[in-house]
């Protein structure tokens, strides 16, 4: 809100067409009663008569630009004409007033555009402000319908183009936000009042200069500006002590903060021995124009600021500096002639103190709307302020980067990105500082600010971590607190950690590698597991658990299915046999028999020649995958092994202890329920480790 301060003559870029006519009343009296009509006559004129002071007295402050005023005396009169009597007087009224409103990011704009249109006003520039707040109120499809009818009068309009763009982007904005995080610090901020457009003096970014309109008159006998309703801005410094705490601010000397002006947005040369900073005028005739101020820092202290020459032409308003990194180009910006519209962004050389071979920065960067608040980077890129390209509504951050230069006219071509969220909102998000070369800062918004106040923002890019952990575990999810893991990686990473005695482990990962790793332990079988940091754009933390096979027992392998009485395997089955394909590509010197089982139901010679064919499919299938025969033996035990209750399976199936035997004769003591609970536990497909010295000598 109080940013509007600095360069509010330049808010004055459209042509408002006002109808200074006023209709004649019809005196028609007649006889004795000449005089009664009469005197009735001068009854009912005095309070139009009134009230049409009152709107040319609002006039007149919206011309000068004191929209804050002229915003309370529309307000006022509103109220007060009939639209029966001037319909269109109450439309240019309920226009103007929305005009106040937004240009001081006051509520109820809308509300007054909307009136607006329910009375009639004739220019169709009501719809595309009325769009313009809507989208600021987050009421994205009405926003859209008003850009919709403001473009079939206007259907070349690029600003109200790109408001409708934006509506429909918005969604997909939101959904995809940066990683940074975005924080509104206490210290820099107070409540009733704007504080907005940071920035950092020299790159160790341990001294911050901002703007405020928090007063500095403890007694309060300054006025408050017609503009904004609020203090004068001023500029406030701050310093980190020893501890990295922000110091309480302090106003800077009046020197600088002239107590007749606004005073604000600075910048400085890369040395930070020079300050740019705008100053605005105001004089009874209305708003005096902005321009750059120069003051240098000697001891600490700062000179009397003396004005940049810019144009040849002095009263053109120039605002919002920045520099190079070089210190030998500022960008400022201006509404001065042959601008695309709004305001510019313009760029001009230092030399003497004064500003040569001056150029608007093109239509990359300036657009029909308004571009503002340039902050030029230690890189070169440029970051702006804008409610022309498509943004999520009024004032968005942008980042302009370098391209290659034209080679007939070697003109500089930018490429333009949203920032996106978390830095823009639907409210006015501006004034970005980076402290240094970090990607960390400072930024203003008045986001969620009832009176549409301005508020520093802090911002930093968390740094990407990435982790993976875990535990070691046996087949029967039991911790093996001996194992080892080990992680080779593609960028060099290759680590060797033993499982802490929980059976944990957990590894450091960088950015993009692939890695591999390894668990092992005495008396199991390795098991390895591949991932990747590769294309990750937000930290990770990886989680994998490790089940060893033991090399001493016989091993059930899950998820093994085959046709009802015949040795076919199922579909089902894939998932079952790639694990065992990966255990025995993760051992090659190890060699394994595979067994199937049955239950007792059924011909005993039958049950034999089924689970001999069935072990008989499952080495068929892993040879034909790439597993030497060599390491593969297959025998069908038909119903001879029944299941031996382990600790595992008693726990999934409580009608059981461990230590129970299947046989068919525990089985038929069963409920029919259990027994066939029990049967199936006897279906199985088993390996078990004949050696572990396959080709090794």
């Amino acid at each position: 809100m109080g940013r509007t301060h600095l360069y509010n003559d330049m808010n004055r870029n459209l042509t408002y067409k006002t109808d200074s006519r006023q209709p004649l009343p019809k005196r028609i009296w007649g006889g004795a009663g000449r005089w009664a009509g009469l005197f009735l006559c001068l009854l009912l004129l005095l309070p139009s008569c009134g009230i049409k002071k009152r709107i040319k007295k609002a006039d007149k402050r919206f011309e000068v630009g004191e929209y804050y005023t002229a915003g309370d005396l529309y307000r006022s009169c509103y109220g007060k004409v009939s639209p029966k009597k001037d319909k269109e007087l109450k439309a240019r009224v309920a226009f103007r007033q929305g005009e106040s409103y937004r240009l001081t990011n006051r509520n109820r704009a809308a509300f007054a555009y909307q009136n607006a249109i329910r009375y009639g006003y004739p220019d169709s520039i009501v719809f595309f402000h009325y769009a313009q707040v809507l989208q600021k109120d987050g009421k994205y499809a009405d926003a859209a319908t008003n850009y919709e009818i403001y473009l079939q009068h206007d259907p070349d309009n690029a600003a109200a183009r790109n408001g409708l763009e934006a509506t429909r982007r918005i969604a997909e904005w939101k959904s995809n936000p940066s990683r940074y995080k975005v924080t509104k610090p206490k210290e820099l901020n107070i409540r009733r009042s704007s504080n907005y457009a940071p920035a950092f003096i020299g790159s160790s970014a341990d001294m911050l200069l901002f703007t405020s309109t928090r007063s500095t008159d403890k007694k309060k006998k300054t006025k408050n500006n017609p503009i904004t309703g609020m203090p004068n801005s001023n500029l406030y410094s701050m310093r980190k002590n020893a501890t990295g705490k922000w110091e309480d601010p302090e106003p800077l000397p009046a020197e600088v903060n002239d107590p007749t002006a606004e005073n604000g947005v600075c910048a400085f040369s890369p040395d930070g021995k020079v300050m740019y900073f705008t100053r605005a005028k105001k004089s009874e005739f209305g708003d005096a124009g902005a321009q750059i101020m120069v003051s240098n820092r000697a001891g600490g202290a700062w000179s009397e600021p003396t004005p940049l020459k810019v144009f040849e032409d002095s009263t053109l308003t120039v605002a919002h500096p920045t520099l190079s990194p070089d210190g030998q180009t500022i960008y400022f910006v201006s509404d001065a002639p042959n601008g695309l519209g709004g305001k510019d962004i313009w760029k001009a050389t230092l030399e003497g103190g004064e500003c040569k071979y001056i150029e608007n920065m093109g239509p990359d960067i300036n657009t029909e709307g308004n571009e503002m608040f340039p902050m030029m980077r230690h890189d070169g890129v440029l970051y702006f302020a804008s409610d022309g390209h498509p943004g999520m509504g009024g004032l968005d951050l942008f980042k302009a980067s370098p391209l290659a230069l034209r080679h007939e006219n070697d003109t500089l071509r930018w490429s333009v990105e949203n920032l996106g969220v978390p830095f823009n909102s639907q409210w006015d998000d501006f004034g970005i500082t980076f402290a240094g070369t970090s990607e960390n800062g400072f930024f203003s918004s008045n986001r969620n600010e009832r009176q549409g106040h301005d508020m520093i923002w802090s911002f930093e890019l968390p740094e990407l971590a990435y982790v993976i952990s875990g535990k070691v575990l046996d087949e029967q999810n039991n911790i093996l607190p001996d194992a080892t893991v080990r992680m080779v990686g593609d960028d060099g990473t290759n680590a060797r950690i033993p499982s802490r005695k929980d059976g944990t482990y957990r590894l450091k990962l960088n950015k993009d590698a692939n890695y591999v790793m390894l668990a092992s332990a005495r008396g199991y079988l390795n098991q390895s597991y591949r991932f990747s940091t590769t294309d990750l754009t937000d930290s990770k933390d990886f989680t994998n658990d490790f089940h060893l096979t033991p090399v001493f027992k016989p091993v059930q392998i899950e998820n093994i299915f085959y046709e009802f009485g015949k040795w076919d395997l199922t579909p089902q089955s894939e998932t079952g046999l790639q694990a065992l394909l990966k255990l025995l590509n993760d051992n090659p010197n190890i060699t394994i028999e595979l067994s199937a089982h049955t239950d007792y139901v059924g011909n005993d010679a039958f049950n034999k020649e089924l689970s001999d064919k069935r072990a008989r499919s499952v080495l068929e299938y892993l040879v034909a995958h790439g597993i030497d025969k060599e390491r593969l033996t297959s025998v069908g035990y038909g119903e001879e092994q029944p299941v031996t209750v382990d600790a595992l399976t008693a726990r999934k199936y409580p009608f059981l202890q461990e230590g129970n035997v299947l046989t068919e004769e525990f089985i038929l003591g069963l409920t029919p329920e259990q027994q066939e609970t029990a049967n199936q536990i006897n279906r199985r497909t088993e390996f078990r480790v004949l050696k572990t010295t396959y080709k090794l000598f």
